[in-house]
């Protein structure tokens, strides 16, 4: 009775947890690297956020307008690697995901499995 009462727990309410637990974390490390707001933050300029529109002299404004195309260029090559970053680190955790979710259901049976290989004899 209490392997029933195990593989019952394994296999509805233990798995269902599992997964959960694991969509969580999933969902902390899409959190963690922003992938929408780099997306939409994508050309903005890197870090000058009190940069407005600037007066003066051609030259001054030239100036200043190649000041934020090196920021904006800047800010893009920036984000792009943490984008790159981001999707390879969420695609690992996300096949480490699965992984887990099938060693889970997978656990138990081994015993069973070895049993019967050693029953057959494979393996010597």
């Amino acid at each position: 009775m209490l392997f029933v009462s195990l593989f019952k727990w394994w296999y509805s309410d233990g798995l269902h947890q599992r997964a959960l637990a694991m969509g969580v974390r999933l969902d902390g490390v899409i959190d963690y690297f922003s992938i929408d707001l780099l997306l939409k933050t994508l050309f903005q300029p890197f870090r000058q956020d009190g940069t407005g529109k600037v007066d003066g002299p051609l030259d001054v404004q030239i100036r200043a307008f190649a000041d934020k195309m090196i920021s904006r260029v800047l800010g893009a090559i920036i984000r792009t690697v943490i984008l790159i970053l981001g999707l390879i680190a969420i695609t690992l955790y996300a096949a480490a995901f699965c992984l887990s979710l099938i060693l889970w259901v997978a656990v138990p049976l081994l015993p069973i499995v070895g049993l019967v290989l050693m029953i057959l004899g494979i393996g010597k």
